[in-house]
C-alpha cells in the first residue's frame, strides 16, 4: 500500500501541484489568519492586539448583531422564494423549445454577466429614478400625475436582488429540466393524472436537485450584496454583508468584521451540507 502512494505521488503532474499550492497559499492560509484574528482585540487605534478573547463570538448574540442577522436572512428567503416563483416557470418553458431556441435563451441569460454588476445596478437606477424612463412613461400614459420615488427603499433593493440573483437560480433549475424522463410524465397522464396534479407529484420532485442547487445559489450571496442595498436600497436595511463592510472599512475592528466573516461562512457551509443532503450528491459539482 505504501509503495502504491509512493507510485501515485510520483505521478502528480506539476498542474496538480501548482494547484495545491494555489489552494494552500490563497485559500487555506487566508481562512486560518481570518480565523486567527477572532479570537484577538482590536487595536487602540488601528489592526490588532496579541490578547486572546472570546468577546467578538460572544457580540454576534447581542440584540443589535442579531438583528442584522434576522433582517439579512429574511431578505434572502425573500429572495430566494422570489427568483424560484420566477426562474422555474422560465426555466420550465426553456427546456421545452427546440435546442436552437433554448441555447438562444440561455445565451441571452448570460448576457449580463459580461458587463459589470454595478453598471447594470446603474442602469436600473438611471431608469427609475424621479425623471427617468419608467417615471417618464407612466406620467405619458396618464397613469401617474406626479413621479413615483421608485428607489431608495427595500422595494428597490428587493428588485436589484432579485435581478442579480435571478439567472443563477434559472440556470440550476434548467439543467434539471432539461435532463427530465418525459416518459416518466407522460405515464402518469396515461394512468389518469391532470397536468397540474403530474407536474406536482412527477416533475416537481424529479426536479428537487436543480430547485434546491438554485435555492443554495441564491440564498446565501443574497446576504452578503451589500452594494445592492447600498446603491438602490439607500442602505436604510442593513444586511450582513455591509455590516462587515463598516466594521472592516469604518469601525476598523478586523477581529469583529473576521467573526462576522466566518458567521456568514458556516451560513454557507450549512446550506451546501443542506443541498448534499438533500440531493444525496458527494462533491459540489452539482451546484454548478
Amino acid at each position: 500500500m505504501r509503495a502504491r502512494k509512493e507510485k501515485n505521488a510520483r505521478h502528480i503532474s506539476p498542474t496538480v501541484w501548482l494547484l495545491y499550492v494555489w489552494t494552500v497559499l490563497f485559500v487555506a492560509l487566508p481562512l486560518v489568519y481570518v480565523v486567527a484574528i477572532t479570537f484577538l482585540k482590536k487595536g487602540d487605534v488601528w489592526g490588532i492586539t496579541d490578547q486572546f478573547t472570546l468577546e467578538n463570538y460572544q457580540n454576534l448574540l447581542s440584540p443589535v448583531y442579531a438583528k442584522v442577522f434576522l433582517d439579512s436572512f429574511l431578505v434572502a428567503i425573500l429572495t430566494t422564494a422570489l427568483t424560484l416563483l420566477i426562474g422555474y416557470p422560465f426555466a420550465y418553458f426553456t427546456a421545452k423549445f427546440s435546442p436552437r431556441v433554448r441555447a438562444f435563451i440561455v445565451l441571452l441569460l448570460m448576457a449580463p454577466f459580461w458587463i459589470n454588476s454595478l453598471l447594470r445596478l446603474n442602469g436600473w437606477i438611471i431608469l427609475l429614478k424621479a425623471n427617468g424612463a419608467v417615471n417618464m412613461a407612466l406620467q405619458g400614459m396618464g397613469l401617474i400625475e406626479e413621479p413615483v420615488k421608485f428607489l431608495y427603499n427595500n422595494g428597490a433593493m428587493m428588485l436589484g436582488m432579485v435581478y442579480a440573483l435571478l439567472p443563477f437560480m434559472i440556470t440550476s433549475i434548467y439543467n434539471s429540466v432539461e435532463k427530465l424522463d418525459w416518459p416518466v410524465v407522460e405515464a402518469a397522464r396515461d394512468l389518469g393524472a391532470s397536468p397540474a396534479k403530474a407536474f406536482l407529484t412527477v416533475t416537481v420532485p424529479l426536479t428537487v436537485p436543480g430547485i434546491v442547487a438554485g435555492c443554495v445559489l441564491v440564498f446565501v450571496p443574497s446576504m452578503g450584496l451589500f452594494f445592492i442595498s447600498d446603491l438602490l436600497g439607500g442602505a436604510k436595511t442593513l444586511l450582513l454583508g455591509n455590516l462587515i463592510k463598516n466594521e472592516l472599512m469604518q469601525a476598523r475592528n478586523w477581529p469583529m468584521g473576521a467573526a462576522l466573516s466566518i458567521a456568514m461562512l458556516l451560513f454557507t457551509t450549512a446550506f451546501i451540507f443542506l443541498y448534499k443532503k438533500v440531493t444525496g450528491s458527494k462533491n459540489l459539482g452539482g451546484l454548478m
